[in-house]
């Protein structure tokens, strides 16, 4: 076992959330595992991508990541250490279907079901993503999220791992943020695929929703608890009160936000896209926007930061430009801190949806770490005042009536930041990416406080 200092919890009054409130962290498959070929496993378009030269900062890929592979028992002890009550992680769809359908991979399977067993054992609720953006590259040969078979394929494996897992798995995950898949992978081409097309996004966009429906029949099928929907969400506020600010703020929000739920809530996409996309939009979707309406138990929301926009015409593809402000702390990611927008966001989708319950999914920031000393608890204060400021909000919300019902931090580990490769620190826990030896940091005694407190020690500052 690597070791570690130790994470006492120290209890202090101050706020406390409702009683069976979901306190949890989350990781992804390809960003901690490590193996992405180990034991019969298909590649998947992150492993190409990465593999890709050019693409990734330094050249990194996640060919170890945190190990986690080989160190899931290493890794529970530290989250049962930290008194976690859930963890949210995701499945590798190349593990289980190596060519993405047909042929299951048994010991792929098996890692998972091991895995669920070593969180049940310490009393952690395991929530699976199904879906975390690494679609198997067998299936990306043939089209990837822009070929319409996407949805069946998606249904299919999804069916799969619910058959193997749903007797010990309550809270299931289709996709985690849609929105990124299309705008980064087919719009930027800053993620995998690494493509640059407005008309394929506003394809994959449909096709993902699609494939969200039919998972959510699956699941109704064979699985017997409850299923919902991973988005990041960001308030889209106008620079000022001109009319040219307040539409572009309107075209940001339909594109970063309504996109993604008014179809799974209400059966239409907003008209706005029509805007957006012009002559790339497909027509079609208008007209199946019904066809992906479907009861969830649950959404998911990540947050992060807002948006500030003004009406800029070189802004692609919403014409709304971001408006950096000049007394706000920004993340490592450049990312403006503004824990208000927990708050409005929970507060909007309650108010636009309907009473649906929620989960904070991600919430989290990355900032530069100190170095680690053997055997000390590295301190992050930015973090762990971002993590108090948040938590605050998130309390805040469902004093205005929110029926939010659990919180999970981004992430647990220092991890592969996508195409940041090891650049950026998001986790509670520090990774040395040569040693793999895991140093918990000040933010992870501060949640471990939280967590045991149920959220009376955030008021207060921790020793």
């Amino acid at each position: 076992m690597t070791s570690s200092p130790s994470i006492v919890p120290v209890v202090l009054a101050g706020t406390r959330f409702p009683d069976r409130f979901l306190w949890g962290a989350a990781t992804s498959a390809y960003q901690i595992e490590g193996s992405p070929l180990a034991d019969g496993a298909g590649a998947s378009i992150w492993h190409r991508f990465a593999h890709t030269p050019g693409r990734v900062h330094n050249g990194d890929t996640g060919d170890i990541a945190c190990d986690h592979y080989r160190r899931a028992a290493d890794d529970v002890a530290l989250m049962r250490e930290m008194g976690l009550a859930a963890y949210r992680l995701s499945i590798a769809w190349g593990r289980i279907l190596p060519d993405g359908r047909g042929r299951v991979n048994r010991p792929g399977l098996a890692f998972y079901e091991r895995l669920v067993d070593l969180l049940l054992a310490s009393n952690i609720q395991p929530v699976i993503t199904l879906y975390h953006w690494d679609l198997p590259a067998a299936l990306e040969d043939h089209g990837g999220w822009l070929n319409p078979d996407s949805a069946a394929w998606f249904a299919d494996y999804a069916d799969v791992v619910v058959r193997a897992l749903d007797d010990r798995v309550h809270l299931w995950v289709t996709l985690n943020e849609p929105w990124v898949v299309a705008d980064g992978g087919y719009v930027r081409g800053v993620l995998a695929p690494g493509h640059t097309s407005l008309a394929e996004a506003a394809r994959v966009a449909h096709h993902l929703l699609r494939a969200h429906a039919a998972a959510v029949d699956a699941y109704r099928a064979s699985g017997r608890h409850q299923i919902g929907l991973v988005v990041n969400l960001e308030p889209q506020t106008p620079a000022s009160l001109d009319e040219r600010d307040r539409a572009a703020a309107d075209r940001a929000d339909a594109y970063f936000n309504r996109q993604y739920l008014d179809p799974v809530f209400l059966g239409v996409y907003p008209e706005a896209l029509r805007t957006v996309y012009g002559d790339a939009w497909p027509h079609a979707a208008m007209e199946e926007a019904a066809t992906i309406r479907r009861p969830i138990d649950f959404l998911g929301v990540n947050y992060y930061s807002r948006s500030v926009v003004r009406a800029d015409p070189a802004a692609f593809p919403t014409g709304a430009g971001r408006v950096r402000q000049p007394h706000s702390a920004y993340t490592d990611m450049d990312w403006e801190v503004y824990p208000a927008g927990l708050t409005d966001i929970l507060r909007w989708v309650r108010d636009r949806y309907g009473p649906i319950p929620l989960y904070v999914t991600e919430n989290g920031a990355a900032f530069p770490d100190p170095p680690t000393v053997d055997g000390a608890l590295l301190e992050d204060p930015q973090r762990v005042a971002y993590f108090r400021s948040h938590l605050q909000a998130a309390h805040a919300a469902i004093a205005a009536g929110v029926d939010l019902r659990g919180y999970f931090a981004w992430s647990l580990l220092d991890n592969f930041e996508w195409n940041y490769g090891y650049a950026k620190r998001f986790g509670i826990v520090h990774v040395d990416h040569a040693t793999q030896r895991r140093t918990p940091k000040a933010s992870a005694r501060f949640y471990a406080d939280v967590i045991r407190s149920n959220g009376e020690s955030i008021g207060r500052d921790v020793g």
